[in-house]
């Protein structure tokens, strides 16, 4: 089996919800959606439900934003007008994904997940921010603004779900592995390959202390819960390793690449291909004051 490349066009979308900001809360949609599921875990709700109602919002959310179905309802439709909006914008973005997958993420669009305060972890990896591009004996590339270790965990999360059919891999240990894989950066600022590499003999003791610091913020039974998932992390020699890597790998390349998409963006496709000034009743007038203008 191997990674599916039809899928990288949704990966990418996935990949926007690090940069998607709204009044719904403070922080990007893939903050806000990691914090959630980890609220959600410490409520006691299963984890194959909260992968499931995580995973459909987040592809939801890839084509509405932060349009989800507590501000639809807020807005004034019903329940049910809510998450037809939201099934709208699943088979939209799910037309590539496993026939069986879509079919089981289909009915969590409407499940409320329970809530609980989540692990003080959470906070401090929305705020440890990633190491950007580090290579031992050069200098640091950095690219702002930099994702933090929230956006990262929950998108390699959402990515092994989509990978793990794939794979043959079971979708709830990837998305947990996903989830906690850089506990350890709660409490150890991230340094990248390079500080990976001058620590040395101390790499290992270091993130093994720093990840159980966060592990005990865990009541028991999802600690051990966290830890099996977790157990795949070193290698890819199961189906849920591999999974988990290929999720992680594509999203460190992806959040590059959309930084250098950006860099060479040109108004011909900001004009042309994604129509800025699109038709409506003053197009006729926006056209003439860009004319007017000289722009672009």
């Amino acid at each position: 089996m191997s990674a599916p490349r039809a899928l990288v066009p949704l990966l990418r979308e996935l990949g926007d919800l690090k940069r998607i900001r709204s009044t719904a809360g403070p922080g990007s949609i893939a903050e806000r959606r990691f914090r959630a599921a980890w609220a959600a875990l410490m409520a006691g709700a299963d984890a194959s439900a909260v992968m499931e109602a995580t995973t459909a919002a987040c592809l939801a959310a890839a084509r509405l934003g932060d349009l989800d179905a507590l501000t639809l309802r807020m807005l004034g439709l019903t329940p049910s007008e809510s998450v037809a909006v939201l099934e709208g914008a699943l088979e939209e973005v799910g037309a590539l994904l496993a026939p069986a997958l879509l079919t089981r993420l289909r009915p969590a669009l409407a499940r409320e997940l329970p809530v609980a305060d989540p692990p003080p972890f959470v906070d401090a990896l929305s705020r440890q921010p990633r190491a950007g591009v580090t290579c031992p004996g050069r200098p640091r590339i950095m690219l702002e603004p930099p994702e933090n270790h929230a956006e990262h965990c929950l998108v390699v999360a959402v990515y092994g779900v989509l990978l793990a059919p794939a794979y043959g891999a079971d979708p709830v240990t990837v998305f947990l592995a996903g989830l906690a894989h850089h506990l350890h950066n709660a409490a150890m600022p991230d340094s990248g390959f390079t500080g990976e590499m001058l620590l040395g003999a101390h790499l290992e003791p270091v993130m093994t202390r720093a990840a159980a610091m966060a592990l005990e913020e865990f009541p028991a039974a999802l600690r051990e819960t966290v830890e099996r998932a977790r157990a795949v992390l070193p290698d890819a020699a199961t189906p849920e390793g591999r999974a988990f890597h290929a999720a992680d790998v594509a999203d460190r390349v992806l959040q590059i690449a959309q930084h250098l998409k950006a860099a060479t963006l040109t108004m011909d496709v900001v004009l042309g291909d994604m129509e800025l000034v699109h038709d409506g009743p003053v197009k006729g007038f926006h056209d003439d004051v860009l004319r007017e203008l000289g722009l672009p």
